[in-house]
């Protein structure tokens, strides 16, 4: 068959890794969600976010079935959200979500994954004060006058929409996340996904063998079984071609 067969079969196991790693993520956020806001996705805000997520994901129903039943488990052990700070090679800011049930284990892999990498594992605050925490939502774009839309979501904290090919995106303040799903709601938006992400306040452009380093850091952490998310403030050059995988 060959080395064109074995590329593609390399191809197709790294989209399964890939949906796995999202799979566990959703499933962790139903999890928390539930301990958190209980298991009736009517009264609780973040569980309904968490299933439209997996419906947007395409996670099977079995998989959001089983999270759920893993949440109201009364010997099921609670996840712990937390943030971990610190500075890759060259510079670059790090932060990374995480949702464990064993905190020292956690800290000490992504520590690991920081000294392997030339980096450093920073303190509480060290980096995060350089981003904002933001929360988002696509809807569907059923012809809506997007600036009238603006006008309306304005009052409840919205700063930036724009419209993208398979629907609208919204941006606001991390703490006006439940203001905009309740009036996106109340209006029946049909919400496609909707979530929350820290955005640089400034950059750093890499080039070369630089961005080569971080890319290192970086896959080394998403590939934790208990990291959720990992953000930083690294830039491409405007002629930077990525490598194919």
């Amino acid at each position: 068959m060959g080395r064109a067969f074995e590329f593609r079969k390399a191809r197709k196991f790294k989209r399964w890794a890939a949906m796995a790693k999202t799979f566990s993520r959703i499933g962790k956020e139903i999890v928390i969600a539930i301990k958190e806001g209980g298991p009736d996705a009517e009264t609780n805000s973040r569980l309904r976010a968490a299933i439209q997520n997996a419906k947007a994901a395409n996670m099977p129903l079995e998989n959001v079935n089983r999270a759920i039943k893993k949440a109201t488990d009364k010997d099921t052990s609670d996840f712990k959200e937390i943030v971990l700070e610190g500075y890759g090679p060259h510079g670059i800011a790090v932060l990374v979500e995480a949702a464990t049930d064993n905190n020292n284990r956690t800290v000490a892999n992504v520590r690991s994954y920081f000294n392997k990498c030339d980096g450093n594992m920073g303190t509480s605050g060290s980096v995060s004060f350089m981003f904002d925490h933001q929360c988002h939502f696509k809807i569907e774009n059923s012809g809506q006058d997007l600036e009238e839309l603006e006008l309306e979501l304005i009052d409840f904290g919205a700063e930036e929409i724009f419209a993208e090919e398979d629907g609208i995106l919204i941006y606001a303040g991390f703490s006006n996340f439940g203001s905009i799903q309740k009036y996106l709601e109340s209006n029946e938006t049909k919400i496609i996904s909707s979530g929350f992400e820290r955005i640089p306040s400034n950059t750093k452009e890499l080039t070369g063998d630089e961005i080569k380093d971080m890319e290192k850091l970086i896959e080394k952490i998403e590939e934790d079984d208990d990291v959720q998310n990992v953000y930083h403030n690294m830039t491409y050059p405007d002629d930077y071609v990525a490598p194919e995988s």
